[in-house]
């Protein structure tokens, strides 16, 4: 089973919080059965909610190259490259 993401944890405490509220409100309940009773039923369409609510699926991830620190192997372009930089830096760029 997947964990629950933040949006839903925030959905659903928001709709326990205030479904709760609504209902206490709307039935005037003072007995603790009644009480109960709506809390019972607060939670129970918190957790609908927070169900409900759609998941976040993960990208497939796109095959990429690998990066320069990842590569194991180095060619002899990539070194003629890497040496004429190294030549060149001091260089000045109008100089050429």
């Amino acid at each position: 089973m997947p964990r629950p993401t933040a949006a839903q944890f925030s959905y659903g405490s928001a709709t326990v919080v205030f479904s709760a509220l609504a209902l206490l409100l709307l039935f005037r309940t003072e007995s603790g059965i009644g009480v109960a009773g709506v809390g019972t039923a607060a939670l129970a369409l918190g957790l609908l909610v927070a169900v409900a609510l759609p998941t976040r699926t993960r990208a497939a991830a796109r095959p990429t190259a690998p990066t320069t620190a990842a590569r194991t192997h180095r060619t002899i372009e990539d070194i003629e490259l890497a040496t004429a930089r190294r030549e060149r830096v001091g260089e000045h760029s109008l100089h050429r």
